[in-house]
């Protein structure tokens, strides 16, 4: 059976997928939506697909409201170390973040809802993460945070990684344009 588990900022739930595994590989469900509602997890609009190397961070990113989305992150090759921030003003865990190594061996799935920036680095030599997401991609709504942000303090497990230009220039939390409450 399928396990769902609120980590330390509740609203972010790990998922552990029951997997039926034989000599010819395994199966797993990723997503159903009745069974994800009953935890709260809206249906999902849209899939992406992300390809990395070994110490490349990605993150953290967000959509502010009205389209801020909600991202069911799972990995198909390779392992990474997903983190989840709290931006909602107001919320007993603001600016706080929880994290967790998701990995195509593990088959774990992390929900990070709306009113986080969702950011992770690659642990392996190379990474395949799909996350299906609530809400269609907006660039008018896309948002960032510095990943290195020292009032989050995310703990990353890499000592020099791999940004993009983007990422490198985005603003700390306390200047982000953050519209969650």
């Amino acid at each position: 059976m399928t396990k769902f588990r609120r980590l330390a900022i509740p609203a972010v739930i790990l998922i552990e997928p029951r997997v039926f595994a034989d000599d010819r590989g395994f199966f797993l469900e990723t997503y159903q939506h009745s069974l994800f509602a009953e935890y709260g997890i809206p249906h999902l609009v849209q899939s992406n697909h992300s390809h990395s190397r070994r110490n490349v961070l990605r993150g953290l990113h967000y959509q502010k409201a009205p389209l801020a989305q909600g991202k069911l992150v799972t990995v198909i090759c390779g392992e990474i170390f997903d983190v989840g921030v709290d931006i909602r003003r107001g919320s007993p865990t603001y600016g706080q973040w929880v994290g967790e190594v998701l990995s195509a061996e593990n088959h774990r799935l992390l929900y990070i809802p709306p009113g986080f920036a969702h950011g992770f680095c690659v642990l392996s030599a190379e990474a395949d993460v799909v996350y299906q997401v609530t809400v269609e991609y907006s660039p008018a709504h896309d948002r960032g945070i510095r990943w290195n942000d020292p009032t989050i303090n995310v703990d990353w497990p890499v000592s020099e990684p791999r940004l993009s230009p983007k990422d490198l220039g985005q603003p700390l939390l306390a200047d982000a344009d953050n519209n969650f409450t």
